[in-house]
Order: structure tokens, then sequence, then C-alpha cells
């Protein structure tokens, strides 16, 4: 059952033939009787909406980014504010339900939503603030990178966001957050100064290097499973409103040269270029020939995090001289048009499916298997991604924070991306084996945000937090000691 006695959970874990399993009937009944008592005290006390599965929007309410997740949770707990969310965990330590949280945006998991529990939804929590002279910002937690570059680029600042403007920020950051000009002001949760987060026992706590010190290190990394986090604080850096940047569509036959000579080139790159190499297919835009769209090539991009000028073009050069180019698109262009120009490529509801490795080196050996898995990709939208880290990101103390991977050079993602379901096991089945074919190039370490399904979870977990997984369990377990939160901690 899903309530109260759920090993899964953390609570009343009983012991073989201690009691007699209910029949699935009765089950259900006792299943609908909780579910209802918790929709009942949430109805009395909550400011925002709550939506059981009768509720007319249930559906719409349940749905994520990744149309291979279909789980169907008991109730949905809208939250409109961080009391609501004080609220809600009351009743849940009351009932025991398994938890989930959710954000703004999206995540390839799907770990926002969970069968037959309680998801706390954040997505309503949109506020962001600005402060221009001391150069912070606070977002809530349901706010997305799009919404939150918006409002700091109207004072040329930002933090460090995803590659996608509809991810959400909570997750990227709590995740660590790769993005496009990493290496030059770090990781998203490198960004954070402070965090209100709600944890199990309902207290509201502020996390930072003072205050509650060990969620500060936990959040910035750990992932999921350490409370409901309801908003951040980020440090912003000055960047735009105008960016420079290299984006270059190379032949797919130049494949292995142009490879060759990014890996190569990342050797020398200076910390104002975050680069990254992609093998994908030639998207189908109005500006590019209609007889390219959707055929493979390789793509390199690069962003120059300061700003545009000859100082931008020199230290850019490398990235963009690196073969005969099938189609340049590089040049100045806003920094908000750079952050989503990636989002219509990966629309709501087609499905997918992302591992990946860190890695330390890229030899010919690996590029020669990534070429061989990526011949064999099963869609046109799947893609084998690397790139490039260092820079501000290896220079934090691989102790500063949960984040397990300051020392890599690179990141390697397989990407999974198709709309049919009757190609799932193929195209899962490529993600899979192509990740098990590039695991001897890797240093060992996986990418939370990037680490498969839920029954990658418990195979991976040493791979994500690495040296960090003992302390973090310490942490999680003294601020959560009845487990509440435990099946989220869980989730990739």
């Amino acid at each position: 059952p899903t309530y109260g006695g759920r090993t899964d959970s953390g609570s009343q874990q009983r012991a073989p033939g201690e009691v007699t399993p209910m029949p699935d009937e009765q089950r259900a009944t006792s299943t609908a009787a909780v579910e209802q008592a918790i929709a009942d005290q949430l109805r009395s006390s909550f400011r925002g909406e709550v939506i059981d599965r009768r509720h007319p929007g249930y559906d719409k309410a349940r749905a994520v980014w990744n149309g291979l997740i279909d789980r169907r949770p008991g109730l949905i707990a809208r939250c409109s504010g961080t009391a609501d969310v004080v609220e809600v965990l009351r009743i849940a330590r009351e009932h025991r339900p398994v938890v989930s949280i959710r954000g703004g945006g999206h995540q390839v998991a799907g770990s926002a939503v969970c069968d037959d529990g309680l998801v706390i939804d954040l997505s309503r929590l949109k506020g962001v603030y600005v402060d221009p002279a001391a150069r912070t910002a606070r977002a809530q937690a349901g706010v997305t990178w799009g919404e939150l570059d918006r409002e700091t680029q109207l004072h040329g600042l930002a933090t460090p966001g995803g590659e996608i403007s509809a991810t959400g920020i909570a997750g990227l950051t709590l995740g660590g957050g790769l993005g496009f000009v990493m290496r030059t002001f770090g990781l998203s949760c490198d960004s954070v100064r402070s965090l209100e987060i709600v944890t199990a026992d309902g207290a509201v706590r502020t996390a930072n290097r003072e205050e509650e010190p060990d969620l500060f290190w936990a959040a910035r990394g750990g992932g999921r499973g350490i409370g409901v986090v309801t908003s951040f604080e980020f440090d912003l850096h000055s960047l735009g409103p105008l960016v420079a940047a290299v984006l270059v569509l190379h032949p797919y036959e130049h494949a292995e040269a142009v490879l060759r000579a990014w890996r190569d080139a990342t050797y020398t790159a200076p910390e104002t270029v975050t680069s990254e190499i992609v093998l994908w297919s030639v998207p189908a835009d109005p500006g590019i020939p209609q007889e390219l769209h959707r055929s493979n090539c390789v793509i390199v991009g690069a962003v120059y995090g300061g700003p545009p000028g000859d100082g931008a073009t020199a230290a850019l050069a490398p990235q963009h001289e690196l073969g005969p180019p099938l189609i340049d698109l590089s040049g100045t262009l806003p920094y908000v048009v750079l952050q989503s120009a990636n989002t219509p490529r990966f629309p709501d509801g087609e499905r997918y499916f992302m591992k990946s490795h860190f890695m330390n080196e890229l030899n010919d050996e690996a590029i020669s298997t990534m070429l061989d898995w990526d011949s064999r990709r099963p869609t046109p939208e799947s893609l084998i991604v690397i790139r490039t880290l260092g820079g501000a990101v290896a220079r934090v103390d691989p102790d500063d924070s949960a984040f397990a991977h300051r020392s890599a050079r690179y990141n390697l993602s397989i990407d999974a991306g198709w709309r049919d379901p009757a190609l799932d096991e193929a195209a899962i089945g490529w993600a899979r084996s192509a990740w098990d074919a590039m695991k001897p190039f890797s240093s060992g370490g996986t990418y939370v945000n990037f680490a498969g399904l839920g029954e990658d979870a418990s195979e991976l977990r040493g791979a994500v937090f690495g040296s960090h997984e003992e302390r973090l369990e310490r942490i999680r377990a003294g601020y959560d000691p009845e487990g509440l939160f435990v099946s989220a901690a869980r989730r990739p």
C-alpha cells in the first residue's frame, strides 16, 4: 500500500509475517480513504488548490514535460506560498504518503510526480525580485530560467542557468546546474547566496554559509529529498543584454576531424569561453535550406562570458575555425535569445531519456566509439553532446558543496528523443547501450539531472554523489529522521 507501511517511504517498515497483506480491493479502499482524509484536511486550511483524481484538471496537473512519464498521484497540492508548504507537510507527517516535489519547469526523470502519493506543487510560486545595486535576485521555486533571465537582463545581469529556458530554476540548481557560461561564472548552484527551505518537521529555515550550513551544502548539488526549497537568492553577474557566440554546423562526413580539433581547442580555451559539441540533426528552421533539414551534422557552440567585441572574437576564434562549415550562424545576439533558442527543440509531451558521464579526457578511441553509436541514433531528435567544464567550476573547492565532479573536464550526455510510443524500447535501448559503451572513458561520475529514470537510481547513486554520498545521507537523516522525503531522495 502507498500509505502507512510502504517500505520505500521510510515509515513503519514491518517484519515479514507480522501483518497479513490486505486483499487488493481492501487496499484500494484504504488508500482512497486516506486520500480523502488528506484532501479534506487540506481544503479546510490551504490557500492553494487541491487537485484529486476527480478534479477536471487532474490529467493536465499530473502531466510533465517528458511524455514518457505517466504517473497518477493520489493528490496534487498546488501551493500559493510557503505557509501552504508548511501546512501540507504537517498533514503529510500525519498520514505518511509517498511525497514528490514539483518546481516550475521540466526534468527528464519526471521525479516531480509519483504514483498514488502526494505531489507538493510549487509551480505557481513565480515571484522574482532583482536588486541591481546589490547584484542579487530572489526567485521563488516555481520560476523558470526564462522568467528569471527576463527580469535580470533588464539590468544587464545574469546568474548562470541551463540551456533550455523552460527548465525550472529549482531542479537545475539543486542538481548543480550545467549551462552556457559555467566556465566563466560557475554552476548555477555556485551563485546561490541563500535559500528558504521547509524541512520535514515543518520549520521554515534560511540556509546559507552562516545559518544551517549543512543544509546549504547539501542543497547545492545534492539533488532531491532534503526538504522543500521555496525560494533562492542568487548572486548576479554582469552579462548581456548582448553576448557573442559561435554556432557552426559542420558536415557529418567531417565529424571525426572536427571532434578532434574541438577537443584540442578546449585544452587552451580561456575561462571566458564555454563550449560544447553536438552530434545531432540539422534543425528544420525556415532560415536553413530545406534540403538540409534533419540531415546529420556536427554542431559546435561556444559562448563568451563577457561583453561582445574584439576580445570576444579573438577568444572564440579557435571554436569558430574547426573546419569548413555547412552553416555558420555565429554572431552577437541577446542573452535571452541565446538561452531560449533550444527550447523549441525539446517540446512538451515528447518522449525523452538521458544518461551522462563525466570525463577527464576525450581520446581518439572515445571519439571513435561515440561516432559508432551516433551512427545508430534511432531518431533525428536524438543527440550526443559533450560540454566543457573547468574554469570557474573547477576553482570551487571540491568539498564546498554537494556537487561531486569539480575536476572533470567534460560531461558527455546521451539524449534519446522521440514521439512514437512504439519506439520506447528502441530509443531507450540505444541510449543505455551507448552509455555502456562510453563507460570505459568515464571518470566514474554521473550528473544527477541526466541520470536516466527511477530504475537507474540505485545503480548510479555512488556515481552521482561520489565521496559526498555519506555526508549527504547524514544531513538528510538529521533533518528528516522519520523519512518523509526518503522516496524523493532516491529518485534521480
